[in-house]
């Protein structure tokens, strides 16, 4: 990952000295949720302010959000992620962003958070496999960061990578999956302001098995696809090669999520449950782009979203 270019960058070099001397100090720390390695030296605390972008559904709780995850790195069961991924090493921490940019770098976690607001988001959680939570993220815009390092024109989409890691991630050392794991947005999917970059959870840092330090959160789109653990960011002109699609083409394309009317070809999504109320609870109608089709559903204007689905 280092050693790209020809230096590691920081906010100072990007943002006016003013700004990047006021951004926001999180306070050092990390044991308290006693989920193994959470990145710092910033994160034992910190306090986000609301969103209006924030739903009023009831979030789920800490354990149903911490408990029940897809992180192929750390195993396929959904309780494989909080039992293994204590190994992570998640301090130091950097991402690396490249391609169509102005400043591309290497920047550290300290420096990704420099300048940030951090904000809380209620957001909707769905995946496709016909599950869904609520849960109180908290992170800043992915606007923002491009923002800062400067989009080019010809950039069209942005492709994300997750760490790799072998002696850490058992999914790794047994081969479950074509590693590093790899993602992307739509340009405008990734400037929208309901994406966000997100670096915890309930006002706690990211914990490991959600993707710590720093994940991709897009509320009407992932669900379980969604980016974890970054290491790199990449603008290019043409769409990335992500890894569920590459992997089951039939089953998981660039669009997958968006669009409960069209089923999975081994279920219906026409219904989701709500993790944290048992296997036998009452199923849910699942909402098109997931309740945000206000905010969204004009960018797949004219798009046919049930062959384009997958």
């Amino acid at each position: 990952m280092a050693g790209r270019y020809k230096s590691d960058l920081k906010w100072s070099d990007v943002t006016p000295k003013t700004d990047w001397l006021n951004r926001r100090q999180i306070m050092a720390g990390a044991g308290a949720l006693g989920l193994g390695a959470i990145a710092g030296p910033a994160l034992a605390a910190f306090d986000p302010v609301p969103s209006a972008f924030s739903t009023d559904e009831e979030p789920n709780s800490f354990e149903d959000i911490t408990s029940y995850n897809n992180f192929y790195e750390f195993g396929t069961g959904k309780e494989d992620p909080k039992r293994n991924a204590g190994a992570l090493v998640s301090e130091p921490w950097s991402v690396e962003i490249g391609g169509l940019v102005d400043k591309p770098g290497n920047y550290d976690f300290d420096d990704l958070l420099a300048g940030q607001t951090l904000e809380e988001r209620i957001y909707r959680f769905r995946c496709v496999e016909a599950w869904s939570s609520v849960v109180p993220w908290v992170g800043f815009e992915l606007k923002d960061l491009l923002d800062r390092v400067g989009v080019q024109p010809g950039a069209k989409y942005v492709a994300f990578e997750t760490a790799v890691q072998p002696q850490a991630m058992v999914g790794v050392q047994r081969g479950v999956f074509d590693f590093p794991y790899l993602e992307g947005l739509r340009m405008d999917e990734a400037m929208h302001p309901l994406t966000i970059l997100a670096v915890g959870v309930y006002d706690e840092p990211m914990p490991n098995q959600k993707g710590a330090p720093i994940r991709l959160v897009v509320p009407w789109k992932y669900g379980f696809k969604s980016i974890k653990s970054i290491v790199r960011i990449t603008l290019t002109e043409e769409q990335p090669v992500a890894s569920w699609n590459r992997a089951q083409p039939r089953e998981y394309g660039f669009y997958s999520n968006v669009n409960p009317e069209r089923d999975h070809p081994r279920w219906s999504q026409a219904t989701e449950r709500r993790i944290g109320q048992g296997l036998f609870a009452r199923r849910i109608p699942t909402l098109m782009f997931n309740g945000y089709g206000d905010e969204v559903a004009s960018m797949y204007a004219g798009m046919d979203l049930i062959n384009e689905f997958f």
